[in-house]
């Protein structure tokens, strides 16, 4: 208790927490743009719970693994190498984690380019199938990005405190923004194939940080960001001329 304290009357924990609650809420958006395509997928009726369940446990896997903060640590260890640069488990984690966004990303964009069967499956046949196979995608997703945000936190600060505040900051976050999010892609299918090449984006970016190429964060947000402006303009630019084709008629 004293400990927690001294933290809030020092200005350099504050300024940590501010910032890692705005980095922790920058990489959800990434795990958050996963689980709105993947629950548009479902039964409208399941949608909400899914996404509700899926959040919920990107928050325990985070607050569990801020429990093992000295293990996951470790996790950069190099493990073995390979043409001259060593794997540790943080980097086979997200080698496995990209490669799943990339398969992902690519199995949803050849089916939103070419979907010759609608009847295909890529999340189940059956309602309860595919609700369970949903979550369970979505926990793969929320491990790895889980990992990725846990370490960098540790790297930002040594106070779990303040982790464990800007955690759950960043998913009530989440929580808020699901629905608007997800409803606003499903409104909008020109918005779901620019998310499936972010999905794709952050894959291979996952995959280079893994082999041990590091791609500064700020690059991938500021290309994210100007193609969601420009997706914006079209956007705009489409209702004008649907209101001016009504006016006319």
């Amino acid at each position: 208790m004293q400990d927690i304290l001294l933290l809030l009357q020092d200005p350099t924990a504050w300024i940590a927490l501010i910032t890692l609650v705005v980095m922790e809420v920058v990489l959800g958006i990434d795990n958050l743009i996963f689980i709105s395509i993947l629950t548009n997928k479902l039964p409208e009726e399941q949608r909400e719970r899914a996404r509700r369940i899926g959040i919920g446990l990107a928050l325990i896997m985070r607050l569990a693994l801020l429990g093992t903060v000295a293990w996951i640590v470790k996790l950069t260890n190099p493990v073995f190498e390979l043409f001259g640069h060593g794997f540790s488990w943080k980097d086979m984690i997200l080698i496995a984690g990209g490669l799943f966004l990339v398969w992902k990303a690519t199995k949803e964009i050849h089916h939103n380019v070419d979907p010759i069967d609608h009847e295909e499956a890529f999340i189940g046949t059956a309602v309860s199938t595919g609700f369970k196979a949903a979550i369970g995608q979505i926990l793969i997703l929320d491990l790895v990005f889980s990992v990725d945000s846990i370490i960098t936190a540790v790297g930002m600060t040594p106070h779990l405190p303040i982790m464990v505040v800007a955690v759950l900051a960043a998913v009530t976050v989440m929580l808020v923004a699901a629905g608007p999010l997800a409803r606003f892609i499903e409104k909008n299918p020109t918005i779901v194939m620019l998310a499936l090449g972010f999905l794709l984006m952050i894959g291979t970016t996952l995959i280079a940080e893994g082999m041990g190429l590091h791609v500064p964060k700020g690059y991938i947000y500021a290309a994210m960001a100007f193609s969601a402006l420009v997706e914006v303009l079209n956007m705009l630019s489409r209702r004008k001329r649907q209101r001016d084709k009504a006016n006319k008629h």
